[in-house]
C-alpha cells in the first residue's frame, strides 16, 4: 500500500501519512460511513512455508536485546550530511538483532534522530519534560528521521515543549541496514503504461517482472530477507525504547506505523505509556495483507470521486467539466494523449496516474493537479510535466522504500501463489473500482513468487486491564487506510478511544489542519486524557481552487 510512485506507475500504496505531503500540508498528518466492501476475495491458503507469528526464543531475544540497549544507550551528536538534518536535530544509532531468536548473532544498526524538549510552551510558560515521543511514519519503507523537525510547526509546539521528538529509520530503510531488490537506475522507468483493463499479454509481462523482482530480493538480501517483518519492527521499537532510557513507550504511528504500534501493544502491553494510532490499518489477521489491498482499492475509488466532484464544483476555474463524470472524461482524454505522445518525453499514462493518485491522500494536491490537467488541455503541458515527471535523483530512495515494503508485506503473511486467483479477484474489483486496482496488484505481485518463509499474522488484542488507554485518529473517507480499520482496531484494544474526522479523507490527521483533532491529540499526549467515548470532529475546510495561470507562477 504505497504513496510514492513505483516504477513510474501508481503502484501499490505505502501506508504512510508523511512521505508525499505537498507544500501547505502539515508535516504530520459522497455518503458517510465506511467504504463499500470489495468483491469477496479468494481465500489465501496457508502455505507450507508459513511459520507461527511469535516464538519463545524471539520473546527471550527481545528481552536480551532491550537489556543490552538500556546499558549501551544512544550517543547523539551532529547528523551525517546525507540525512540533511541540521541542529537542533541530533542523530545516533541503536543496534538490534537481525534475528531475535539469536540475539547474540548478527546485529544491524538503526539510525535515530532527536530534538530535545524545548521546555517552554508557545506562550512562554514552562513545560515539564515527559520523556521521548517516538514516531513511525508508516510504509513499510518510509523513514521517520525528519520527524523531530515538526516541533517548529505551530500545531506541534505544545507537544514539542514536553517531549523529546524522536524519529528513526526502521530496519532496511535508508541507512538502517538498507535493503535493495534491483538496481535503482532501473526502478523509475518512464514513460510507462498503466492500463485500467490490462490485456493478457500485458498481464504476462507483469507476472514475469514480479517473478524477477522477487528473485532479485532473495539474491541481494540472502538469508537476511526473512527477518524484515512487522513483528521485528515492533521488537525493534522496544529496543529503541530501552536505548532511550524510557521505562515505558510513548509512541505515535501513522498509517502502517499503526500496525507496528498495535503489534507492540499486543506483545508488550505493560510497556505502553501512551500510544496514538493515526489512520489505522485494519489489523484483522485474515486481511494482512492481500485483502487489505483489495479494500484499499475500493476506498481509493470513492476518494477519486471526491476529487472529481470538487473539480466539477470549480468548473469556472478549471473548465474540466461540471460533473464528476465529465471530469473523468477530461482526465481520460489527457491519459490517451500522453499514451500517444508522452509529455516531455517522460510523462506517460503511468506517470500521470501516479501523480493523480496523490489526490486521494491529501486534498492540498487538488488545486495543483486540477490546474495541471486544465493547462495541458489548453495546450500548455509544462505544469503537468513538472508535477508528474519522476525525479531521477530520488531513484535510490524510491527503490529502497519499495524493497522494504515488498519484503515486509510478503514476509508478514501468506499470499495467493496462483496468478489466476489474483487475476480473478482484481478483474472483479476493477469493474467497480478501476482507478487503483491493477496498479496495486502489480506492485504486490512479487509476493506470489516469494521464496522466504511467510508468517502467520499475530491476532492483535489487548484488554483495558493490561493496556493503558490509547487514542485512535481517523478520517472517515481515508483511501489508503479505509475507515473500517480504525473501527476494528478500536474494538480490539480495550480502553481505546476513536476520534473521527467526518466527511474528510486526509491520510494522517494528527497535527494537520483540523484544530478539533489536534485538541484531542494535545490533551492525550500532554495529560493522558482520552475522550469519555468515541467522538467526532467536523471536516476541515476544502481547499480553494487555483487557476492554471496562477499555478504556473508557483
Amino acid at each position: 500500500m504505497r504513496a510514492a510512485a513505483l516504477r513510474g506507475t501508481a503502484g501499490s500504496l505505502v501506508l504512510s501519512a508523511l512521505v508525499v505531503a505537498p507544500t501547505g500540508v502539515s508535516a504530520l498528518p459522497g455518503a458517510p460511513g465506511p467504504p463499500a466492501p470489495a468483491p469477496a476475495a479468494s481465500p489465501v491458503a496457508v502455505t507450507p512455508a508459513g511459520v507461527q507469528a511469535v516464538t519463545a526464543q524471539e520473546n527471550a531475544g527481545t528481552r536480551t536485546a532491550a537489556s543490552r540497549a538500556a546499558d549501551e544507550g544512544i550517543r547523539f551528536g551532529p547528523c551525517p550530511a546525507e540525512e540533511y538534518l541540521e541542529s537542533p536535530v541530533e542523530c545516533g544509532t541503536v543496534q538490534v538483532p537481525l534475528d531475535y531468536a539469536d540475539p547474540d548473532g548478527r546485529r544491524i544498526t538503526l539510525t535515530v534522530s532527536r530534538v530535545r524538549a524545548t521546555g517552554r510552551t508557545p506562550d512562554g510558560e514552562p513545560a515539564a519534560r515527559q520523556g521521548a515521543l517516538v514516531f513511525n511514519p508508516g510504509g513499510p519503507g518510509a523513514s521517520g528521521m525528519y520527524f523531530p523537525l515538526v516541533g517548529a510547526v505551530p500545531a506541534w509546539r505544545n507537544i514539542a515543549a514536553a517531549y523529546d521528538l524522536v524519529g528513526y529509520a526502521a530496519r532496511g530503510v535508508g541507512r538502517s541496514a538498507p535493503l535493495s531488490c534491483q538496481e535503482p537506475r532501473h526502478f523509475l522507468k518512464a514513460p510507462t503504461h498503466a492500463p485500467a483493463d490490462p490485456s493478457p499479454s500485458y498481464k504476462k509481462e507483469r507476472v514475469a517482472e514480479a517473478t524477477s523482482y522477487a528473485r532479485g530480493c532473495a539474491r541481494r538480501a540472502g538469508d537476511a530477507l526473512a527477518h524484515y517483518t512487522s513483528l521485528n519492527n515492533a521488537r525493534d521499537l522496544d529496543v529503541l525504547r530501552a536505548a532511550l532510557g524510557e521505562p515505558r513507550l510513548t509512541f505515535m504511528g501513522a498509517s502502517y506505523g499503526t500496525y507496528i504500534g498495535s503489534l507492540y501493544a499486543t506483545l508488550f502491553p505493560e510497556r505502553v505509556r501512551r500510544m496514538v494510532f493515526d489512520s489505522a490499518v485494519d489489523p484483522r489477521p485474515e486481511r494482512i495483507w492481500y485483502r487489505n489491498n483489495l479494500d484499499q482499492a475500493t476506498a481509493f475509488e470513492r476518494r477519486w470521486a471526491d476529487f472529481r466532484t470538487w473539480v466539477a464544483k470549480h468548473d469556472d476555474t478549471y473548465a474540466l467539466g461540471r460533473t464528476a463524470d465529465a471530469v473523468q472524461r477530461s482526465y481520460d482524454e489527457v491519459r490517451a494523449a500522453v499514451a500517444a505522445q508522452p509529455a516531455g518525453g517522460k510523462v506517460g499514462p503511468g506517470q500521470l496516474h501516479s501523480a493523480f493518485l496523490r489526490t486521494a491522500y491529501y486534498d492540498d494536491y487538488w488545486p495543483m493537479r486540477a490546474a495541471a490537467l486544465a493547462a495541458y488541455r489548453e495546450g500548455e503541458p509544462e505544469l503537468l510535466i513538472a508535477q508528474a515527471t519522476p525525479v531521477a535523483e530520488a531513484a535510490v530512495e524510491a527503490e529502497n522504500s519499495h524493497a522494504v515494503y515488498t519484503a515486509v508485506e510478503c514476509n508478514d503473511a501468506p499470499w495467493p501463489t496462483d496468478f489466476t486467483v489474483w487475476d480473478d479477484d482484481h478483474t472483479a474489483l476493477a469493474r467497480t473500482a478501476p482507478f487503483e486496482t491493477w496498479d496495486n496488484a502489480w506492485a504486490n505481485l512479487p509476493c506470489a513468487f516469494w521464496t522466504a518463509p511467510q508468517r502467520q499474522p499475530l491476532d492483535i488484542r489487548a484488554d483495558a486491564g493490561s493496556l493503558a488507554p490509547t487514542l485512535i485518529l481517523a478520517a472517515e473517507r481515508d483511501a489508503a487506510t479505509p475507515y473500517q480499520g480504525a473501527v476494528e482496531l478500536r474494538r480490539r484494544l480495550g480502553g481505546s478511544r476513536l476520534v473521527t474526522e467526518r466527511g474528510a479523507g486526509q491520510h494522517g490527521v494528527g497535527g494537520g489542519p483540523n484544530t478539533c483533532v489536534n485538541a484531542h491529540l494535545d490533551a492525550y499526549l500532554l495529560t493522558g486524557e482520552v475522550p469519555a467515548g468515541d467522538t467526532d470532529c467536523a471536516a476541515h475546510p476544502e481547499p480553494r481552487p487555483l487557476a492554471p495561470r496562477v499555478a504556473k507562477q508557483h
